[in-house]
């Protein structure tokens, strides 16, 4: 689960919420079934019209890897795992892998590791893999821009949401008081475009955007990794390559951890 995405949403409920009573509204008007139609169902409307059907199918898994966290190793397990590999390389050669293949359930990684065990020179395996993070980096784009066209169609609609509020508001001129509701209720179209465009649909994007951000950079670490070992570099060479996709702090701590086992290993060897 992704709790950012969850305590976000519900911090700017809250924040509408408890502004709205503060400045004297009665939360009871955020009840209204014909702004919320107009808003939630005018944007779907226009989703649906401005993109593919086959896009449109993929709506579902946006929304689930927007509320869910990726399982897998991070940056980290992956520089410690191709560490290893580029050792047992060394002494037992590219087809050795073949073991590593077996146990490995990431696809992206299945892939490079099987092109390397067919003997594949370096440059091709980075071709292929290269071609392939671009794929899915498209992909992510079109998913991305699902949220930021539903983003940007939200408040517009919720001025003409405003407008038909308006139009019906004129019905009561005569009445002061049903008036000065009815304009009331035409805003608050204007406040669910406004609220679900930039705090739900725009977020959304920049979510899927960031997730994708760090998907990609896992991929090309997974890349630099399988093409070092087809180089036959040293395991302290690769640790130092792959080092290069972590901050200061975090390739620090890698080193301590290491040297942390390193120091277990020969103590248990002593003993």
């Amino acid at each position: 689960m992704d709790k950012t995405s969850f305590i976000g949403i519900i911090i700017a409920i809250a924040a509408i919420g408890v502004g709205m009573v503060m400045k004297g509204v009665s939360a009871a008007a955020l009840f209204n079934p014909a702004a919320l139609l107009i808003i939630f169902a005018g944007t779907a409307a226009a989703v649906i019209i401005a993109f593919p059907m086959s896009t449109i199918k993929n709506v579902p898994t946006l929304f689930k890897i927007i509320f869910t966290q990726k399982k897998g190793p991070d940056l980290k397990s992956l520089i410690n795992t191709f560490t290893e590999m580029s050792s047992f390389v060394r002494r037992e050669g590219l087809l050795s892998l073949e073991q590593e293949i077996e146990k490995t359930e990431d696809p992206f990684l299945k892939s490079g590791l099987r092109l390397a065990v067919d003997g594949q020179s370096p440059d091709f395996i980075r071709d292929v893999l290269t071609e392939k993070v671009y794929a899915m980096e498209e992909r992510h784009k079109e998913g991305a821009s699902v949220f930021t066209q539903a983003g940007t169609y939200a408040p517009t609609l919720g001025v003409l949401g405003a407008v038909i509020g308006l139009i019906a508001a004129l019905g009561y001129m005569e009445d002061t008081e049903a008036l000065g509701h009815a304009i009331a209720a035409a805003f608050m179209a204007t406040l669910f475009g406004i609220f679900s465009g930039y705090m739900l649909w725009h977020p959304f994007a920049n979510k899927l955007k960031e997730k994708s951000k760090k998907e990609v950079q896992e991929k090309h670490l997974i890349i630099e990794g399988i093409v070092s070992i087809t180089h036959g570099e040293s395991p302290m060479v690769v640790r130092d390559k792959l080092g290069s996709f972590l901050s200061h702090s975090e390739l620090k701590k890698l080193i301590e951890s290491e040297g942390e086992k390193e120091e277990n290993s020969a103590e248990t060897e002593t003993a």
